[in-house]
């Protein structure tokens, strides 16, 4: 039978690093409350050869209150107390020990075996607080392990300590010292929830202290005359004594608390919090937050559209050579059917195009998980939370909205840690306006099309549109349908620390094969079954060249009356279906166009394959120093003139009439429908019907958005340009902020 062992702690204590480093598990690593929602597993070797599973709790200050409201509280509670593990690995963080050990009294309540690991001592020391770990280990009657997790240091001591401590399996008898009428009120109790905690395995009088405390786990273990009882104590209590049942318990806890940490700690001031508090101030600043929010934010999309825009070459030849160019012989020399070179072809350039979002992708996961071990992330979601509150909206938002940059469905998953529905809801419909990393390649190959001297700050842009978006989102529905206000955002900001190279680049790892697997998942296969529909006639014949008269042409021809407000003609009918396969997946838009674009350039391509594989590769990595060197200046997404005279770039500039459509196109892919896999998860954390209402609403506001754009940019170029659907628009949008303007006034005069 395998052990199971329990990781609990605060957020921020280094658990889920700890988790890392004990299992070799390559889970994500943040740096705000909430990473881990769901409970994860992993095998742990002891010492003498044996394995037992650890499970990693989601991070927690407590184990709830009344009505215990948290998600995350709720499954480290129910985990802990109804799973029965075999032992309890608690991590604190030694440079905020009393804050840390507030949720060990709560375990050392349970009575239930325990170890103490004091996590994140280099930071502890770098502020001068020196701990006794072993006369802490005698004060709280359990191990306790000093840690360095994100060094190894320590580990091997944990896991001897762990296999001792799973042989003993010694319960804890140390416990917190509560005030008398608790004390009198837990033996009045007990008799209450003996029964059925005993048969639970729970401790009564765990379960009668928890009782007091209004603990909806708790109540189910009595019944009625018990929840009577528990009322009547806690106003005995609250008569008596002139405080609040709960508030007398948790100063019990932070006495006990106090005294321990009173022989073994101290702390002496260091000229490095001074450093940091010196930090903080500045980029906390009222007046320099937001600057530098947005500075970082657009430095970050520079480093990745130019570094990554540098090996895009390399990827795309390399991948075409050893997947497109190479099959493709084979089959030739074979004399293969049409159909099947097709098919393989097809599955090539699929797999090609998701080697071509590696670099861009890359670059975008190594900068985000530099700031987020940083430091800088939590501190960003503090900037944002004053300005979002200035709007009315919860600040809470603004860390699953910060998740959405890397990808929406994690970001719908975060809205769990939000306390009421209302934000969840709100935070929900506003997350699918974050710009994902899939959707960056698709701006990054029309910035180089038709933007290349400023790409970056179009791009940019993009990414501000889509936070105004969020918020526009965000006060509609605060107007209208979830009117309410928003709570004050408590959020425990981390140390300031140098990154880990090692933490970087295993995030970066980890959340870059997650991407490149999931969009070979969908990519291959649509642009597979895309090629075959695109090379068969709607007369049923097979002609590869084609295209224009195929069965996807005819179909996608029927979209363009709705896209030609925003520049898109029937000959480009390509670029919707883009739209369509981008419901599936957004890496798919470019996996779409470049399917179907391309194929005029065939008889080129085939002329150039006569080299061989070996000369074709050396090609591709060549390009890497040519585009390095070429990076004289940062202002440009695209320095390297060659880069830009590729079929993809050369038909996207033949297809889109002018800058205005290119730009169209890339605000109607940021802001439309959310893929299905984001549908789903919305689906399944609030609802139907807010799903429903989410994709109607984010492709009217798309397709306003574009078609504003487009019409308003041809204005400018070119004078005296019918504006028709431009008023459409307009009157569209003012309808709809009159409309909200209405619903307001008229809940005014019914309150």
């Amino acid at each position: 039978m395998t052990l199971h062992i329990a990781l609990a702690g605060n957020p921020n204590c280094g658990k889920t690093t700890l988790f890392n480093a004990l299992t070799g598990s390559r889970q994500h690593v943040g740096n705000w409350p909430g990473v881990t929602i769901e409970k994860k597993t992993g095998t742990i070797k002891l010492p003498n050869g044996r394995c037992v599973t650890l499970v990693d709790l989601p991070g927690t200050y407590m184990l709830g209150g009344p009505d215990t409201g948290s998600e995350d509280e709720r499954i480290a509670r129910d985990t802990l107390l109804l799973d029965k593990p075999a032992l309890i690995i608690n991590v604190l963080d030694a440079s905020a020990l009393e804050r840390n050990l507030y949720l060990t009294t709560q375990i050392l309540e349970m009575g239930v075996p325990l170890i103490l690991a004091i996590n994140m001592m280099d930071v502890a020391e770098s502020k001068g607080i020196t701990i006794d770990h072993q006369q802490l280990s005698t004060s709280l009657g359990c191990p306790v392990i000093p840690l360095i997790a994100s060094r190894s240091r320590g580990l091997e001591q944990l896991r001897t300590t762990l296999e001792t401590a799973i042989k003993a399996a010694n319960e804890t008898k140390r416990r917190p010292d509560h005030h008398a009428s608790i004390i009198e009120a837990i033996r009045a109790l007990v008799p209450f929830v003996s029964e059925k905690a005993t048969m639970a395995g729970i401790d009564p009088t765990w379960a009668a202290l928890r009782l007091i405390e209004g603990d909806n786990l708790a109540e189910t273990l009595t019944d009625a005359a018990g929840i009577n009882a528990a009322e009547e104590a806690r106003n005995n209590i609250s008569t008596n004594s002139g405080e609040d049942a709960d508030i007398l318990i948790a100063e019990g806890r932070y006495t006990f608390i106090g005294t321990i940490l009173a022989d073994c700690c101290k702390k002496t001031p260091m000229e490095t919090a001074r450093t940091t508090g010196r930090l903080d101030s500045l980029v906390l600043s009222k007046f320099a937050g937001i600057p530098i929010f947005l500075a970082v934010m657009y430095l970050m999309f520079l480093l990745t559209i130019t570094l990554g825009g540098a090996f895009i070459d390399a990827f795309d030849l390399a991948a075409g050579a050893l997947l497109v160019d190479a099959p493709s012989r084979l089959l030739e020399a074979a004399a293969a059917p049409p159909w099947l070179a097709a098919v393989v072809k097809a599955v090539g350039q699929g797999m090609q195009t998701v080697c071509t979002f590696i670099p861009i992708i890359g670059f975008l996961f190594l900068f985000l998980s530099a700031l987020e071990d940083s430091g800088y992330m939590a501190r960003a979601a503090f900037v944002a939370d004053r300005a979002i509150r200035s709007l009315g909206l919860p600040g809470k938002a603004f860390v699953p909205l910060i998740v959405g940059f890397g990808c929406n469905v994690p970001a719908i998953m975060a809205t769990r840690t939000l306390e009421h529905r209302r934000e969840r809801i709100l935070t929900s419909m506003m997350a699918p306006f974050m710009s994902c990393g899939a959707r960056l390649p698709v701006f990054a190959l029309f910035a180089a099309a038709f933007f290349p001297e400023n790409g970056q700050n179009v791009v940019f842009g993009l990414y501000i549109l889509g936070l105004m978006a969020a918020v526009g989102t965000g006060l509609v529905l605060k107007h209208t349908f979830l009117g309410g206000g928003s709570l004050p955002f408590v959020m425990e900001l981390p140390p300031w620390h140098v990154p880990s190279g090692r933490t970087i680049m295993l995030q970066t790892r980890q959340r870059l094969a997650g991407f490149v697997f999931r969009a070979g998942q969908i990519i291959v296969p649509v642009v597979t079954v895309l090629s075959l529909l695109a090379s068969t006639g709607t007369d049923g014949t097979f002609d590869i060249a084609d295209r224009q008269n195929s069965i996807l042409a005819s179909t996608s021809r029927a979209l363009i009356p709705a896209l030609e407000p925003l520049g898109i003609n029937d000959d480009n009918w390509p670029a919707a279906v883009g739209l369509v396969t981008g419901l599936f997946a957004k890496e798919a838009i470019i996996a779409t166009l470049d399917s179907l674009y391309v194929s005029t350039h065939d008889d080129e391509n085939a002329a150039n394959s006569t080299a061989s594989l070996l000369e074709a590769l050396t090609d591709a990595f060549a390009t890497i120093p040519t585009n390095i060197m070429a990076l004289t200046g940062l202002g440009s997404v695209e320095d390297n003139p060659d880069h830009q005279e590729t079929p993809l770039t050369q038909e996207l500039a033949r297809r889109f009439s002018s800058p205005p459509a290119a730009l169209a196109y890339m605000v109607l892919v940021l802001l439309y429908s959310p893929c299905v896999a984001t549908l789903g998860a919305i689906r399944q954390e609030i609802g139907m019907r807010w799903m429903l209402f989410s994709a109607i609403w984010t492709t009217a506001l798309a397709w306003l958005s574009a078609v504003a754009i487009y019409q308003g940019g041809t204005l400018v170029i070119k004078s005296g340009y019918p504006v028709i659907a431009t008023g459409i628009s307009l009157m569209l949008a003012i309808g709809i902020l009159s409309g909200i303007r209405l619903n307001r006034l008229r809940k005014q005069r019914t309150a």
